[in-house]
């Protein structure tokens, strides 16, 4: 009896992780962030922005009571996952897997430690350094583009810390709306 239990407490467990990282990846496609506030539409640029939102739920949940820290370590372990796959489907051989995941999981850990410093201690100048950084690279960098997606960050910051662990396990994520985009 106790393993039919355990095995439906962890498919409940999978499903909110997958609720969440869905609900994050919808607003790291938002087509405002590509087309309007210029971040590339690449494999690059899509990864930067699931980054980016990742950290900013990540950052929060380990900060809240259990099972917030467990959430947190959940979704990033189903974020290496699905780049994991992802690679795989572009024929990235196996060879070569563990060699990509090592960079993007150095990528992953010092774009999440960039952001969360700047958060952290209210520099929104660092912040917009680091959004221009990660999120445009070489590319050009639109007029304003940085300041309304380092809008868009604090006010999800603020809405993410707003919200209760009831509304995390139901996976409502209360990401603003781009102006140029519908609400999910």
């Amino acid at each position: 009896m106790a393993w039919f239990g355990l095995f439906g407490r962890k498919r409940k467990n999978r499903e909110l992780i997958e609720r969440l990282y869905a609900v994050i990846v919808q607003h790291a496609r938002l087509a405002g962030f590509y087309r309007d506030l210029g971040v590339p539409d690449t494999v690059d640029g899509r990864f930067e922005l699931l980054t980016l939102y990742m950290t900013l739920v990540t950052r929060r949940l380990r900060v809240m009571a259990s099972p917030g820290p467990d959430i947190a370590q959940d979704l990033v372990d189903l974020t290496f996952g699905q780049f994991e796959a992802a690679l795989r489907e572009m024929g990235v051989g196996d060879i070569s897997v563990p060699k990509r995941m090592k960079v993007m999981a150095g990528a992953f850990l010092g774009r999440a430690s960039a952001y969360d410093q700047a958060l952290r201690s209210g520099d929104r100048p660092g912040l917009e350094t680091a959004l221009t950084r990660n999120l445009y690279g070489k590319s050009p960098t639109p007029l304003n583009a940085v300041e309304k997606i380092a809008d868009n960050v604090l006010q999800s910051v603020e809405a993410l810390e707003n919200l209760s662990m009831d509304a995390y396990i139901a996976g409502q994520l209360p990401f603003p709306v781009l102006v140029s985009d519908p609400a999910p």
